[in-house]
């Protein structure tokens, strides 16, 4: 962990100039005060407004980081990784990324800054590992949950992305469905891209053709406008043109239901939609949408647990991976039997 005597010694200073420029105090000169924030910068440093470095209590305090706090599936995380705080003594705060790697950055240097004793994280993408590195470089622990980041050893609570992308492209399948599109978010987050690689494992385990016309590309927000995506689904040969659409996440699969009824496209005689995570029901009052719903509440729970043990070096040392099931739930978008 970077001290102000590290900074010190690589700037060739007192310490207290390091501390008069790090709180803006005192009189030094620009010269001097650019040579200290230059090695700051280079070092890493960020102040700890607390203290934290410097003792060795806790402060109860768990921090809980997500890509979109809209999405029911984190709110009900959220919900489960409260209970297991409470229920521990702990505390938690919530920190929303909008799957955005520098806001996320800004939230991680927010809390070494003010203090937390670990991190329950749902990484942005692939480019969060620098983020979580700071976190480690100054020993809080973190869990990751929904999300993994490659070569990070570290406790996981994660979704069987595979089976579960299996059995709904095999009910999809059972329907009698042979051209089956998938609507996905970018494959540097590891939930899109296990989703992918499962959706094209499972259509050449069954000998079903792959067009990379069938692929496509949105992301996992709520706002996400797949609109130019359906169209362009929809203007192919009617030969090539899918009959069914695997959603990767609930908001996309909400949202091509929607697009689709809005636009007279009969949903699912024309085109069968099945979605990844549950939502809840936009289109009447049964359940309309295929989906697979995730044990969201338990990702949090299980994750706050695994973080408490890690935080009070009660956890073995080797890493822990929780992966959970889903529960399918089938609905009319896919109850139509093709010829």
């Amino acid at each position: 962990m970077v001290t102000i005597y590290d900074i010190a010694k690589k700037a060739n200073v007192s310490a207290m100039t390091v501390s008069r420029v790090i709180n803006n105090s005192g009189s030094i000169s620009q010269k001097t005060r650019k040579k200290v924030e230059a090695v700051i910068e280079e070092l890493g440093y960020i102040p700890n407004s607390s203290a934290r470095s410097l003792t060795s209590k806790k402060s109860k305090i768990l921090s809980l980081m997500v890509t979109d706090i809209t999405n029911p599936f984190f709110t009900n995380i959220a919900r489960g990784a409260e209970d297991k705080a409470m229920q521990m003594g702990y505390q938690l705060m919530l920190c929303n990324s909008d799957e955005n790697v520098e806001k996320e950055s800004k939230y991680i240097d927010m809390l070494i800054s003010t203090g937390t004793d670990g991190v329950l994280a749902a990484p942005a993408n692939d480019s969060s590992k620098k983020n979580l590195q700071k976190l480690a470089k100054y020993k809080i622990p973190y869990v990751l949950i929904d999300r993994y980041i490659e070569d990070l050893a570290c406790d996981q609570v994660l979704s069987d992305n595979e089976m579960t992308t299996k059995r709904l492209l095999e009910h999809l399948i059972k329907q009698g469905h042979k051209k089956i599109a998938i609507v996905n978010a970018p494959l540097d987050i590891a939930t899109a891209k296990e989703r992918h690689h499962a959706y094209l494992d499972t259509l050449a385990l069954h000998e079903l053709p792959m067009n990379e016309n069938w692929i496509y590309q949105s992301h996992f927000l709520q706002d996400s406008d797949i609109s130019d995506t359906i169209k362009k689904m929809l203007a192919l040969p009617e030969t090539e043109r899918p009959t069914a659409i695997f959603a990767t996440s609930n908001f996309i699969g909400m949202n091509a239901v929607k697009y689709l009824k809005e636009n007279e496209v009969k949903v699912p005689e024309d085109i069968a939609v099945v979605c990844y995570d549950s939502i809840p029901n936009y289109f009447g009052n049964e359940p309309f949408l295929t989906s697979a719903e995730q044990p969201s509440y338990n990702f949090g729970y299980f994750g706050a647990q695994l973080l408490i043990e890690r935080v009070e070096n009660t956890a073995p040392a080797t890493p822990r991976k929780i992966v959970l099931p889903s529960e399918l739930h089938l609905g009319a978008s896919s109850l139509f039997k093709r010829k």
